[in-house]
């Protein structure tokens, strides 16, 4: 089942009574885990039919022994088991099984299994999967994030720029926990009647809207020259909130792309964003970098981010400043 059937059948009180959330992505688990706790019971059952357990402090008799008791004044008892992931599974005996098989319909057993995949052959797995709800919490992809943030933002009634979002998604990275809580910062600070802007994420998040990967990206694709010394200079004086290996990693994608882009054989931008992986806001970027750097000089580029990402660990440039180093490696790449 996915995120939204399976929040929508809680909404509608369509209950199962086990429910295991796991995988490597914690907002999902979060999101559902979070909604069985605060909705299922209301503030008068929850005081006797709500439990919480925590994986590292219980055993599996504890949870069982908690399952088989009855709701007192209520049609349902809740119980929510955090960091599953940290119960002995491998020690999951025959009290656990026996129950998962047989479950009271009267509980609502959910386990919060996070930071993994939970081992899919396991006898309780299958014996979960017959009874109740499991749903993997799966990493998102980077080329997925933006049209994340873009529903998210939606879903909350409002409008972000596709600016915004990519530069959102390029510094905050892939952690939806984390970009989540910067984009409630944003919907708290940011009326909803209008689009939150580049200049929206500067002052609530702290990115700098003029000196970040994004506008070097854009700044190298123009062949900007003095627009990439102003960047680049200002990463060498702030490397921890830029450090030279995650503007490596962010240049060789882009770089990736620019030459995936010349290799099309339809260029329309709406076939063009969906190969890519990104807004169509962005093709025409591309389009104009593709047009300033033709493909031997691309395959040249990526080579040389490649050699001083070596660099910057010091492999054949011991000693040399981050700054030096930016401005050789800019060099090469516009001339």
């Amino acid at each position: 089942m996915s995120v939204q059937q399976v929040l929508s059948d809680l909404k509608q009180r369509k209950l199962k009574p086990v429910y295991l959330f796991h995988g490597e992505e914690a907002y999902y688990i979060d999101l559902l885990s979070d909604y069985i706790e605060k909705n299922i019971l209301s503030d008068a059952e929850k005081g006797f039919n709500q439990t919480i357990l925590y994986g590292k402090d219980i055993d599996w008799a504890t949870v069982v022994n908690a399952a088989k008791r009855y709701p007192m004044m209520s049609d349902y008892q809740v119980i929510v088991v955090k960091e599953a992931q940290n119960l002995k599974w491998d020690k999951a005996d025959e009290l656990l099984q026996s129950y998962v098989e047989k479950p009271l319909n009267s509980t609502v057993l959910v386990f919060a299994y996070k930071y993994g995949k939970f081992d899919k052959r396991k006898k309780i797995y299958k014996a979960i999967e017959k009874q109740g709800v499991v749903l993997e919490s799966a990493k998102i992809y980077d080329n997925k994030l933006g049209a994340w943030i873009n529903d998210y933002v939606l879903e909350h009634g409002a409008r972000i720029h596709p600016q915004a979002g990519a530069l959102m998604g390029e510094y905050l990275g892939t952690e939806l926990s984390k970009v989540a809580n910067e984009l409630d910062k944003l919907l708290l600070n940011v009326p909803r009647d209008r689009e939150i802007t580049m200049a929206d994420v500067q002052n609530n998040i702290g990115i700098s809207k003029d000196f970040n990967v994004f506008e070097l990206q854009a700044a190298l694709g123009r062949r900007d020259v003095f627009k990439v010394n102003q960047i680049v200079d200002y990463f060498a004086a702030n490397p921890k909130s830029n450090p030279f290996v995650v503007v490596m990693g962010f240049l060789y994608s882009y770089f990736v792309k620019v030459l995936k882009y010349h290799a099309l054989p339809d260029k329309n931008p709406a076939v063009a964003s969906k190969a890519l992986g990104m807004h169509s806001f962005f093709i025409k970027d591309y389009e104009l970098a593709a047009r300033n750097y033709h493909s031997g000089k691309l395959a040249q580029i990526i080579g040389y981010l490649r050699e001083y990402d070596l660099k910057s660990k010091g492999v054949g440039a011991q000693n040399m400043e981050m700054a030096d180093l930016y401005k050789e490696l800019m060099f090469k790449i516009l001339h």
